[in-house]
């Protein structure tokens, strides 16, 4: 059974764990000891309903607060399909984790208080979903029972949104516009007899209908060498393995490789999982192989497919991030570059724009990033490292930048021109 992963996404208070909650409710995924749980903390808050945000709010600062701080994963499945949300923050402090959460959804629900409108937070959770290349985009207009359900109130909230995803180019992104009231259920998993003017289909309706993200085993084929395997074993006295997790692609035995840096080539003469022997592996799973040449590989380096396409190669990049830290970043600074298996020396060459998230054009007056800042930034490594464009390959598009001292991650990059 195939599976669809969801990331949620939104201002503070816009309905993130409510909504989610009613999902599973309506959808029977609840356990009747766990609903009366619910249903106790409920009565002990003094509150006239279920607070089905209680089903994903499980940090006790989350509780206190009824906000969303870390992402929670939730699973549930329908006759046809399973599902995997990740219900992550919207208060601004909590950007980075997000981004976090978003990073493998398929699908992107981004929820718009009908009474607020679209906030600087929507703003920025469209643009991440863009970032990330989100083929679909849901916009779920909630808290409809807070403006008496009018249709007006959906209209202008649509009209707006439809209006960025213009400005920033979505044209490969599909939107889809429900108006809902998460508490009650309205357009969630039954249609709303509280709005007769919307005639489309609930939130299930639109997930049930969707296609899984496309799928890393499609992508160009890349190993990224995590460990050199020497078991320096009288029964294994010669062998050597290159083990890691397969980032995209697949690979199977007689394969002809190359290696970067080098450029050396050999096949794929052997592929361990664990100590069993296939005939090939796909993206995702953790294997070992062994080449038919005796050729210099070491951890940090990356196996591609001879022939596939243009080896990835670069010590120059320029990348879209997404800056995660309290600091500030300028032009010249020096970080750690983690890629894969590979963590480089890196320096800023040159801060290129930083977006004005209320226009999505370049703020003139900023030179210098900022906790929550996305903009592009030319980067130049202290040796050769192999990443893909990201809308190319975005399993091996993606990076970290690391603090060297302080070892904190401060931001998040897509690889753009290499």
């Amino acid at each position: 059974m195939e599976v669809l992963k969801i990331a949620t996404a939104g201002s503070v208070d816009d309905g993130k764990s409510t909504l989610i909650g009613r999902l599973l409710y309506d959808t029977r995924s609840i356990a009747q000891d766990r609903l009366e749980a619910i249903d106790s903390a409920s009565q002990r808050k003094g509150l006239g309903f279920m607070d089905l945000s209680l089903l994903t709010d499980g940090l006790i600062a989350e509780r206190e607060q009824g906000i969303t701080i870390d992402v929670a994963h939730i699973y549930f499945s329908t006759p046809t399909r399973k599902y995997i949300i990740a219900d992550t923050p919207g208060h601004v402090e909590y950007t980075r984790n997000m981004i976090t959460g978003a990073s493998n959804a398929a699908v992107s629900i981004v929820l718009v208080d009908a009474r607020n409108g679209v906030v600087e937070q929507t703003r920025r959770h469209l643009y991440i979903a863009y970032l990330l290349q989100m083929k679909e985009v849901i916009v779920s207009i909630n808290k409809m029972d807070l403006v008496d359900f009018e249709q007006e109130a959906y209209e202008r909230i649509r009209q707006e949104v439809s209006q960025l995803a213009i400005q920033l180019k979505m044209e490969k992104v599909t939107l889809h516009f429900i108006p809902m009231a998460a508490k009650d259920g309205d357009n969630v998993v039954t249609p709303s007899d509280r709005m007769p003017w919307y005639n489309g289909p609930t939130l299930l309706d639109v997930l049930e209908s969707l296609e899984p993200r496309k799928g890393k085993g499609e992508l160009p084929t890349r190993f990224p060498v995590q460990y050199v395997v020497r078991p320096q074993q009288d029964a294994y006295h010669d062998f050597r393995g290159y083990a890691g997790k397969i980032s995209s692609g697949k690979w199977s035995v007689g394969d002809e490789v190359v290696v970067l840096p080098s450029l050396k080539s050999a096949a794929i003469g052997a592929i361990y999982k664990g100590e069993t022997v296939v005939s090939s592996a796909f993206a995702g799973e953790s294997v070992t192989l062994t080449l038919t040449e005796d050729v210099d590989v070491s951890r940090g380096n990356m196996l591609v497919k001879k022939g596939e396409c243009p080896f990835p190669q670069t010590n120059q990049i320029t990348a879209r991030i997404a800056w995660l830290d309290e600091s500030s970043m300028q032009e010249g600074k020096t970080f750690l570059l983690q890629h894969g298996a590979q963590t480089i020396k890196v320096k800023v060459l040159s801060i290129q724009e930083i977006l004005d998230i209320q226009t999505f054009l370049p703020a003139p007056d900023k030179k210098s990033f900022k906790l929550n800042d996305i903009g592009t930034i030319q980067l130049k490594s202290a040796k050769p490292f192999f990443p893909d464009a990201y809308d190319v390959n975005p399993a091996n598009g993606a990076f970290i930048l690391i603090d060297e001292y302080s070892n904190n991650t401060v931001a998040v990059g897509f690889v753009g021109k290499v």
